[in-house]
């Protein structure tokens, strides 16, 4: 066993802690706060320090990354079983959840690495290997908690939340491959903290989740992983931020949210790769041979997860949940004209600038042909009319399928209007992305309280 297979082990053994949660209760931080403070201040030399120490940890000379991971599992400790009663506090699960995925996770993925150099097969293997033992952590822990119950109890508990730990480990395991390659493999407590972040919103908006829609997350985790990387449509953090988007649209809103998401993920990427090699020619093609980065992704449907995380609290809100499924839908619609309006209006000559109407190049920002234009407004319809059918909102359908068609329409404008006048001097294409689908999220849920 080489070096850093035998760090990556003992952090993983470390994680372990974790699972003893139920038993030490209030005291649970404490074993993570006296491994922190041994790694920090006591531990300069010896085994210990050969077995822990990263690059950077044998340059200082102490055991900073451990001392790092072990506190961020103190505070979600903290969090999880606080000193004083609190009003939000993480399930003992989740938190388990949050520590085992990263440190087995990593054990995972640089087990894979010292063997293959292909970076997808080393990020799926820490998914995968992060999912297990996310999903171990929560019915280890459960298990352990109610051992003083009645005989059979456990088993019961086990059957009722096995969905709801499902959902929680995929997201956990996204969240922390995600964090993980934004960051570096190294920043394991930066890693834990965002994933227990995560897990203590999740765990305060999903209701339980039901064992079909778990399956159907799983399902199109693993289909859109194997179709990204089969034909190159994202970059590993593209094709990551894209599935957790796709696993939060089902498990805080439903199926149907996610259908609309799909629908322009896939609309967007035919679109994109429509006729490419031309567009390559007259400089108009997405960068990277189509392939779509987390920046982008995240400004496209970005807004739609806002809305979909409000959804999920609507009930402790006094808002009603349609105008979440309408900016839902109406980002989402701006988010598909726009795509549709650019890559398919790149295949004409004489665009011309929205602000002044004057003749540009192809590929000019705010540039707009009206070949461009009826596509964006068919695909913002499209959206529209899928809303509609799988949304469930209370209003008649042609109101809907106006409503969000026009926020479409009106966030593709905003969009062009950016674009002409502050992209790329102040703001880059992402930022201008997030604004115009906020436009249009916005134009749906005011003229919806307006009518």
């Amino acid at each position: 066993m080489n070096r850093r297979l035998r760090r990556d082990a003992g952090f993983a053994a470390v994680s372990l802690l974790a699972l003893a949660a139920p038993l030490l209760g209030r005291a649970t931080a404490l074993p993570f706060l006296a491994v922190a403070g041994a790694a920090a201040l006591l531990i300069e030399d010896g085994p210990l320090f050969e077995l822990f120490a990263r690059p950077r940890d044998r340059q200082a000379g102490r055991l900073y990354g451990l001392a790092a991971f072990s506190l961020s599992a103190a505070v979600l400790a903290v969090l999880a079983a606080p000193p004083v009663a609190a009003t939000y506090t993480m399930p003992l699960p989740a938190f388990a959840a949050s520590v085992v995925a990263v440190g087995v996770g990593n054990l995972g993925a640089t087990a894979v690495r010292d063997r293959f150099e292909e970076q997808f097969l080393v990020v799926s293997t820490f998914t995968v290997v992060a999912f297990a033992a996310a999903l171990f952590a929560q019915l280890a822990v459960v298990g352990l908690a109610a051992v003083p119950l009645t005989p059979g109890s456990v088993d019961a508990t086990l059957m009722v939340a096995a969905p709801t730990f499902t959902f929680h480990a995929a997201t956990a395991a996204l969240v922390a491959a995600l964090t993980r390659s934004m960051l570096s493999p190294g920043d394991a407590g930066a890693v834990t903290f965002a994933v227990g972040a995560a897990m203590l919103v999740v765990g305060a908006l999903a209701p339980a989740v039901h064992v079909l829609d778990v399956g159907l997350a799983l399902a199109v985790a693993a289909f859109l992983g194997s179709v990204t990387y089969a034909t190159g449509t994202a970059s590993v953090e593209g094709m990551l931020s894209g599935v957790l988007l796709c696993l939060a649209a089902i498990g805080l809103g439903g199926p149907g949210w996610f259908v609309l998401l799909l629908t322009f993920f896939g609309v967007g990427t035919l679109s994109t790769k429509f006729r490419y090699e031309e567009k390559a020619d007259r400089g108009v093609a997405e960068e990277n041979e189509g392939a779509r980065g987390l920046g982008n992704v995240l400004g496209n449907a970005g807004i739609a997860l806002v809305a979909v995380v409000g959804f999920a609290a609507a009930p402790e809100l006094p808002i009603d949940a349609d105008l979440f499924r309408l900016a839902f839908a109406g980002s989402l619609a701006t988010a598909t004209g726009d795509t549709l309006s650019s890559e398919i209006g790149g295949l004409f000559d004489s665009p011309r600038l929205v602000t002044t109407g004057e003749r540009v190049p192809p590929g000019t920002d705010g540039a707009v042909t009206w070949q461009g234009e009826l596509a964006g407004v068919v695909g913002a319809a499209l959206v529209g009319v899928l809303a509609v059918a799988v949304l469930g909102l209370t209003r008649s359908p042609p109101v809907v399928v106006a409503l969000v068609t026009v926020g479409g329409v009106v966030g593709m404008t905003a969009d062009s209007l950016l674009g002409a006048t502050v992209e790329g001097d102040r703001l880059e294409n992402e930022t201008v992305n997030l604004l115009a689908t906020l436009s249009g999220a916005l134009a749906s849920v005011l003229l919806t309280v307006v009518l």
